[in-house]
């Protein structure tokens, strides 16, 4: 008898979002994730920032709209739990330090990461977004840099496509980086369509 994976995903998600293992946050806990066990394209981020927190939607600012527009989707296609899965490093806002906002605290992505992508058997797409998820979702095969990382995107293609974060922030990097938006968004899109 096969495992019901909607079921598992169903309780997990509930205790996710009712999640106060970072009880001592700034701003409180409020876990920010979206799932289905439908999903064939995983987002996996690194935390929400203060205004998403705000809001109650991941990628609901500036970063997400620059997001949408590498995908080639629609912001209703983009919430879409049958569409795209979201699972930050950190499932809440982890605060901000002198160089910006914090890593995404630890104990999120240990208790709750591999049982969440254990019960999404359909994934086919792994956007990892930024170092902390390049770290987890990568391990050793990541090169010193995410630049580097960056550009060896077709040695994990077309099961996972390392991406820096599309945070305003990175405008230098973007500006520095032009074969990123020529090269790899045309090839992301494209993938995209086939799998939705």
């Amino acid at each position: 008898m096969k495992p019901d994976y909607s079921d598992a995903l169903t309780a997990l998600l509930q205790q996710a979002r009712t999640c106060t293992l970072c009880n001592g946050l700034p701003l409180g806990p409020r876990p920010l994730l979206q799932a289905s066990g439908n999903a064939r394209i995983l987002i996996a981020s690194q935390a929400p920032g203060s205004k998403t927190h705000a809001k109650g939607r991941t990628f609901d600012d500036a970063s997400g709209n620059r997001l949408r527009r590498w995908l080639g989707v629609s912001t209703e296609q983009f919430y879409d739990p049958e569409m795209f899965a979201i699972l930050p490093m950190g499932f809440c806002y982890p605060g901000t330090g002198t160089g910006g906002d914090l890593p995404p605290r630890p104990e999120c992505a240990a208790n709750w990461r591999k049982p969440l992508l254990r019960a999404m058997p359909h994934i086919e797409l792994t956007l990892v977004i930024g170092q902390y998820a390049l770290d987890w979702h990568l391990g050793e095969r990541k090169s010193r840099t995410l630049t580097e990382t960056v550009k060896r995107w077709q040695e994990f293609w077309p099961e996972l496509l390392p991406l820096p974060h599309p945070s305003p922030r990175n405008i230098r990097w973007f500006k520095a980086n032009p074969w990123f938006e020529a090269d790899i968004i045309p090839a992301l899109q494209q993938r995209v369509r086939s799998l939705l």
